[in-house]
């Protein structure tokens, strides 16, 4: 049994879309900014995201299969 549910592809492009417009547009602004780090790993997890899973659960489900 899952608790959570995958996303549908529309919504995926749609998140993975509005994560390369946001980050494009501020790219200029995060140059000059000691916390573009921080941004830009956020917006990496937004990336990511393909399910109302958390990402962090995902990584260590997929982790799990290489020690077992």
């Amino acid at each position: 049994m899952r608790l959570y549910q995958p996303y549908s592809l529309t919504r995926i492009v749609l998140r993975r879309l509005a994560v390369l417009i946001v980050g494009t547009l501020a790219l200029p602004v995060m140059l000059f900014r000691q916390d573009r780090a921080r941004f830009y790993s956020y917006l990496h997890r937004i990336w990511s995201k393909t399910s109302s899973q958390p990402v962090w659960l995902a990584q260590s489900e997929a982790a799990a299969c290489d020690f077992y």
